[in-house]
């Protein structure tokens, strides 16, 4: 249940300064306890709201709540390309976007929400968010070619990626074919769905998702090795200046993919790759195991693994890619 209160007392609260009940409720012409409602809802979204008596609310700790204007200033130039739709929560960026694509949205339409209450990951997982802790966002694509020609597309994000997080002074790896990490945890992912048909005009919706900060509670409730940004970097980190500079890389080497096709980025995804010429495990989607080691990947974006029966190709679907045995 949402209190429509809430998120317009955040933004006023985001300053770190107090606000008394009195105040805020003459701001939003309601009563001093609607506005002890909204803070109550606050909380049950993880964040902490300091109550003292004769001073009013303060937030126990900064929150970074997104603004258009601070995204458009950290994409620079390119944010005149970007046709950003910040909301306070959605359910999923990526069905949202692909209700509004269908709907005839512009190209480079960029849905982001500060809290994100159903998001998904890849093979039905999901993307644990809470409000301050993780970036979620979704960008839509429309190419001139056919979803068939896509393959390799969620290879090329992540790419992007790993490039800005480049920029933010952080190495990381990826992982086949839609994780970003860092020491084996996960950093960030990709979730794409399509619109159109195999062979005409179709439209992408590229999902993201990166985690800001992790509390301890939140990590308990994630079913694989995880790492945040947050705990990368000395500074602290602004998603809005992550958000920008994220998609100022997407739009280079989604512009290049679109261009050239996954081909022209194939060496530089394979140098980042963690499990390149590594053993490796397949999971497959009959529960079997493929077995074999890691020769690269394809200029389809497919998977190439070299196995007692020779070279194998794995395209993503439903395959699960895990370390092997020396």
């Amino acid at each position: 249940m949402t209190n429509p209160l809430t998120f317009p007392i955040l933004h006023r609260l985001a300053d770190g300064g107090f606000h008394s009940g009195e105040a805020l409720a003459a701001h939003f012409k309601v009563s001093r306890s609607t506005v002890w409602n909204a803070v109550k809802h606050a909380e049950t979204l993880g964040v902490e709201i300091f109550s003292v008596r004769g001073k009013g609310y303060r937030l126990s700790q900064p929150l970074n709540l997104l603004r258009a204007d601070k995204i458009s200033a950290a994409l620079g130039s390119a944010s005149n390309n970007v046709h950003l739709l910040v909301h306070d929560q959605l359910d999923s960026t990526n069905r949202w976007l692909m209700q509004q694509a269908a709907n005839g949205a512009a190209h480079l339409s960029c849905a982001v929400t500060s809290h994100q209450t159903q998001g998904r990951g890849r093979r039905g997982r999901v993307w644990q968010s809470a409000l301050g802790n993780s970036l979620t966002f979704s960008l839509l694509w429309r190419f001139d070619t056919g979803a068939a020609a896509l393959s390799g597309l969620s290879l090329a994000v992540g790419l992007a990626l790993g490039q800005a997080f480049a920029e933010m002074g952080v190495t990381v790896a990826l992982k086949w074919p839609n994780d970003v990490l860092v020491e084996y945890r996960k950093l960030a992912g990709i979730l794409i769905e399509l619109q159109g048909d195999m062979e005409g005009p179709s439209a992408a919706v590229i999902g993201v998702g990166i985690n800001l900060r992790l509390p301890e509670r939140m990590l308990a409730q994630i079913d694989q090795a995880a790492i945040d940004l947050q705990s990368l970097k000395a500074e602290a980190v602004d998603a809005n200046v992550v958000l920008g500079i994220v998609l100022k890389h997407m739009l280079q080497v989604i512009s290049r993919f679109e261009q050239e096709g996954f081909a022209a980025l194939v060496a530089d995804w394979q140098a980042m790759h963690v499990y390149h010429q590594q053993p490796v495990r397949l999971l497959m989607p009959d529960a079997t195991e493929r077995h074999g080691v890691v020769a690269g990947v394809a200029e389809d974006g497919s998977l190439r693994v070299m196995t007692d029966a020779g070279e194998q190709r794995f395209t993503s679907g439903e395959i699960s890619l895990r370390k092997g045995v020396a």
